[in-house]
C-alpha cells in the first residue's frame, strides 16, 4: 500500500515539475516572440534601397557625375564576369540582392529596388535620384569585384568620401553603417579587405542620403567566383548586411 502511496505523490510531483516547466517554455516563447514584434514593429519605419549594381546592357552614353559637374561618365558600365561560372555580375548582384530584400523585409523594413529584372536602363546617376526621392534611410549597393590578377580576393566595402564636395554630408552615416556591416562579414568567415571613401563615383555624388557599395568578391578569382555563385553563401553575406543595418539602425533610435 506505501508503494503505492510512494507512487502517486512521485507522480503527482512529477506532473507538477512538468506543468511548470511548461508555463516556463510557454513563457520563454511569448517573451522571444514578443520581443521579435517589437523589433519588427521599430524596423518599420526605416526604408532601405537596394540597388543590384549594373544591368543586361551597359550604356555608353554619359551623364554628369555629379550635380553642377563638368566632369561625365558612362550612364552605367557592363560589369564583369566569373571566371568560373561564366556568370554575369549583373545576374550574380540580382540574385544576391532579392536575397538581402527578402531577410530585410522579413524583419520588418520596407524595401525598395532599383531593379527587379536584368533587361532595364537605369543610370547610375537616376539609381540614386531614386533613392533620394523614396527618402531611404540607407541605400545598399550590391556589386561584384574583378581585377587581372585571379590570386586577388575578399569583399571590399565603399562608401562616400568625407572630404568629397558631394559627399561629406552623407559619410558619417555612411561610415557607421558599414563598419557595422564590416565587423559582422569578418565575424562571420568573410574576408574584407577594408572600408574605402570614394569621390568617384556617380552613384555617391547624386546620393542626398547615406549608402554603403559592398563589392562581394572577386569574380577574377575561380573559387571565390564559385562560392559567390553559391545560394548558401551569399545568404551568409546578405544576413551579415542585414545584421549591420540593424546593429545601425539600433544605434540610431
Amino acid at each position: 500500500m506505501r508503494k503505492y502511496k510512494f507512487l502517486i505523490v512521485f507522480i503527482l510531483i512529477a506532473g507538477i515539475i512538468i506543468i511548470a516547466k511548461s508555463n516556463q517554455t510557454k513563457n520563454l516563447v511569448n517573451f522571444v516572440s514578443n520581443l521579435n514584434t517589437v523589433t519588427i514593429k521599430q524596423n518599420e519605419k526605416y526604408t532601405i534601397c537596394i540597388d543590384p549594381g549594373h544591368q543586361l546592357k551597359g550604356d555608353s552614353d554619359t551623364e554628369q557625375m555629379a550635380p553642377d559637374s563638368g566632369s561625365y561618365k558612362a550612364r552605367v558600365s557592363s560589369g564583369t564576369a566569373g571566371i568560373a561560372t561564366k556568370k554575369p555580375e549583373y545576374e550574380l548582384n540580382l540574385e544576391a540582392s532579392l536575397k538581402l530584400k527578402h531577410i530585410l523585409e522579413s524583419r520588418g523594413y520596407k524595401v525598395l529596388m532599383t531593379r527587379e529584372s536584368h533587361d532595364v536602363n537605369i543610370s547610375n546617376m537616376e539609381r540614386a535620384i531614386f533613392a533620394n526621392e523614396n527618402n531611404a534611410d540607407m541605400v545598399v549597393r550590391i556589386h561584384a569585384d574583378g581585377s587581372n590578377d585571379s590570386g586577388v580576393t575578399g569583399a571590399c566595402i565603399l562608401i562616400p568620401s568625407k572630404d568629397g564636395q558631394y559627399t561629406s554630408g552623407i559619410f558619417s552615416d555612411s561610415s557607421e553603417c558599414a563598419k557595422y556591416v564590416n565587423e559582422n562579414m569578418k565575424n562571420n568567415g568573410f574576408k574584407v579587405n577594408g572600408i574605402f571613401e570614394r569621390s568617384d563615383l556617380t552613384g555617391f555624388n547624386w546620393s542626398k542620403v547615406p549608402v554603403v557599395l559592398v563589392e562581394m568578391g572577386f569574380m577574377s578569382n575561380y573559387t571565390e567566383d564559385q562560392n559567390m555563385a553559391s545560394p548558401q553563401y551569399q545568404e551568409k553575406m546578405m544576413k551579415c548586411i542585414a545584421d549591420g543595418l540593424d546593429q545601425y539602425f539600433k544605434n540610431k533610435k
